[in-house]
């Protein structure tokens, strides 16, 4: 949906509600506790409170989600999951806390929680086919200028498959903590398909990763004589960091992988626009919350 059917769809708290109990359950009233299906509806809270007929177990619709324990009006969670799921350039904390009219703590918070949703979500799915992996850095600059794998900032692995054009499809990125062979391949393990091409530049570590059922294509990196090698990949590196260095002014490595997770569930999705909204939403139903203590902590 675009800005006015939102905006038209969720003015009220019940309008929110009650597209949450669709999200949450499609079929109707599903007790977590014995399945059951019938309830009875107390309305004396701000949010309903259902009492299940057979066990007796009462639950709100924001129960086990990352809604769970809000104080924050369903109708400002709605404008901060929209924003975010719609801006490719990310949306600050200051400015949600502006625009929504919240404290800087909770804006910053419910990003957050909205991160954890979107890194779980993408967290099963794997790449296939053509994937190129190289590793990056992170982070604000170093003393003395340092760049590249003599850096003190953060590597991350990132990877990207392509389809049969040669067009990007998918992006993986993960926080690691070196660039060595066996955490190359503990990541191709979890997120790249065995049978998989890929293709990577020649350093030394990669090299495992042609004896754990992969094919491996390794080509010195250089993007004068061969300018489509790794072409992509490194087109969405850059994105990446203006993403984090442009919204976010850098940020430490404690929360660069919900940094990451966001901007991959929206590259993922690029191309599916009008469901962002409710796609994040679903997210957001199916994810446990997260305190601010344990964010900080």
């Amino acid at each position: 949906m675009n800005l006015i059917q939102f905006q038209k769809a969720f003015q009220t708290e019940e309008a929110c509600h009650r597209h949450l109990m669709k999200m949450k359950w499609p079929e109707g009233f599903r007790c977590p506790k014995c399945q059951h299906d019938k309830a009875y509806e107390i309305t004396t809270r701000k949010l309903p409170l259902f009492e299940c007929v057979r066990c007796g177990h009462q639950t709100t619709v924001i129960a086990g989600t990352i809604f769970e324990k809000t104080r924050t009006d369903l109708v400002k969670w709605f404008w901060a999951i929209f924003l975010i799921a719609h801006d490719k350039r990310g949306v600050s904390a200051t400015y949600l806390s502006e625009e929504l009219g919240i404290a800087y703590q909770t804006a910053w918070t419910i990003q957050h929680k909205v991160r954890k949703a979107m890194g779980e979500r993408d967290a099963s799915y794997t790449l296939a086919g053509i994937v190129e992996l190289d590793d990056a850095f992170f982070g604000a600059p170093t003393e003395g200028g340092k760049r590249g794998r003599g850096t003190e900032q953060t590597p991350v692995l990132v990877a990207l498959s392509l389809d049969k054009k040669g067009c990007p499809k998918y992006l993986k990125m993960q926080v690691i903590p070196d660039v060595k062979g066996t955490t190359l391949v503990d990541f191709a393990q979890k997120y790249i398909e065995a049978g998989s091409t890929i293709s990577s530049d020649k350093y030394r570590s990669y090299q495992a990763l042609s004896k754990q059922g992969y094919q491996h294509e390794a080509k010195l990196f250089n993007p004068v004589e061969n300018p489509d090698h790794l072409k992509w990949l490194h087109t969405v590196i850059s994105n990446a960091k203006a993403f984090i260095g442009g919204t976010f002014h850098g940020l430490d490595s404690k929360h660069l992988q919900a940094y990451l997770d966001e901007f991959c569930y929206r590259f993922n999705r690029r191309e599916v626009k009008s469901e962002l909204f409710n796609r994040l939403v679903q997210c957001c139903v199916l994810s446990g919350t997260i305190t601010y203590p344990e964010l900080v902590g």
